[in-house]
């Protein structure tokens, strides 16, 4: 028999002031000294208004790497949960942005919280990677093994999206001829999407004795890339027929850095063709069916959709399949907070549980989708 799990509290940490739409290239810089040509178009789309990077402004220096910031937000979260680190039995850390390809993730953090020794996990993707860690703290509860539990998931994506990055791509192009040397465009539009930022969650086996706790009824992480190709990739060029080449494949190591292998790319047409009907004539319906959902027995949903342009598609899509969830229902930072990766579903619970708009009994479903392979994740919770 399991264990039911709670979440008890959460917290976030966002580095340095927000930056607005007009101040994203004085911080990022710009690629082969010219203004972006997609800018406007990719931020006009998504909606995103401010967003954060772990970059002071002024001297264009990195002021907190990924390990610090997943290490702040459970630090913070320690402190308003009256938790103290020694008290920590396992902790689980998502990234889809490590610092390093070794020691793993979830170690550094653990390194810099310099906490007790305790069970530490590290799961890898791209914005599932924050719920496959909290899944792992989810089970490793129900299952008796720990009294409770920190997940979290964090991203540092400026350091892929620096116009400095690209220069000997754009130096590469130019040697090769090319009348308008531009970065293409799987790359660019991430640069205008992307943000960095931390959320972490305190799971235990007994709910909060003086406040709301979320109960966790279930999560789903559902794989599609036996059937999809993929999507969204770093450390890696795709070949004409689809082959992913890893950048240890390159035959010319310096062809690493010249052809941009670590840049994050994406399929922005792939993902625009098969994101819905992945996510809800497939994943949702399969959700619906296992657990017999009702849509009208939700309070709340909390999508993490990565541009305000899906936000009616997925409505739609979740319409035509009769499982729609009314606008006023749906709760989303998407345009203040940024795209911050598998940190992102953290920062919309937070603010929801800390806003005042939860009540007891209220069933809240949560949607996170990552496109690298095409992975869906879906998770209800329950207020008590």
């Amino acid at each position: 028999m399991t264990t039911k799990v709670y979440i008890n509290d959460l917290a976030i940490f966002l580095p340095n002031e927000p930056v607005s739409n007009d101040d994203i290239e004085k911080v990022l810089g710009l690629v082969g000294g010219a203004p972006s040509r997609s800018r406007k178009l990719v931020l006009r789309n998504n909606g995103i208004k401010t967003r954060h990077y772990a970059i002071d402004p002024r001297t264009g220096k990195y002021t907190h790497n990924n390990a610090r910031m997943a290490a702040e937000a459970i630090k913070t979260l320690c402190k308003t949960s009256g938790t103290r680190l020694e008290e920590l039995e396992c902790i689980c850390c998502g990234t889809s942005s490590p610092d390093q390809l070794k020691p793993a993730h979830g170690q550094m953090v653990h390194g810099e919280l310099r906490c007790p020794p305790c069970e530490v996990v590290t799961t890898a993707g791209v914005c599932g990677s924050g719920m496959t860690a909290m899944k792992y703290a989810y089970m490793n509860i129900a299952l008796g093994l720990s009294k409770n539990a920190v997940a979290s998931g964090s991203e540092f994506a400026s350091s892929f999206m620096r116009g400095a990055n690209f220069e000997p791509e754009i130096m590469a192009r130019i040697e090769n001829l090319e009348k308008h040397p531009a970065l293409a465009f799987e790359k660019d539009f991430l640069r205008w999407m992307l943000s960095d930022g931390s959320g972490a969650a305190l799971l235990s086996k007994t709910p909060n004795a003086d406040g709301p706790s979320l109960r966790i009824d279930w999560i789903e992480n559902i794989s599609y890339a036996g059937d999809m190709p993929v999507c969204m990739y770093s450390g890696a060029v795709k070949q004409e027929d689809g082959y992913l080449q890893g950048w240890r494949e390159s035959v010319d190591p310096l062809d690493i850095i010249k052809w941009n292998y670590l840049a994050v790319k994406q399929d922005a047409r792939l993902l625009d063709e098969h994101i819905m009907n992945i996510s809800v004539d497939k994943a949702l319906a399969a959700c619906v069916k296992k657990h017999k959902l009702k849509m009208e027995d939700y309070a709340w949903f909390l999508p993490h959709y990565s541009s305000e342009y899906f936000r009616s598609r997925l409505f739609n899509a979740m319409e035509r399949n009769g499982l729609s969830i009314p606008y006023e229902r749906w709760f989303s930072n998407l345009t203040a907070r940024g795209n911050v990766g598998s940190a992102s579903i953290y920062l919309i619970i937070e603010e929801i549980f800390h806003s005042g708009k939860l009540k007891q009994g209220d069933k809240i479903l949560c949607y996170i989708p990552e496109s690298a392979r095409f992975s869906i994740c879906y998770m209800q919770l329950t207020v008590v």
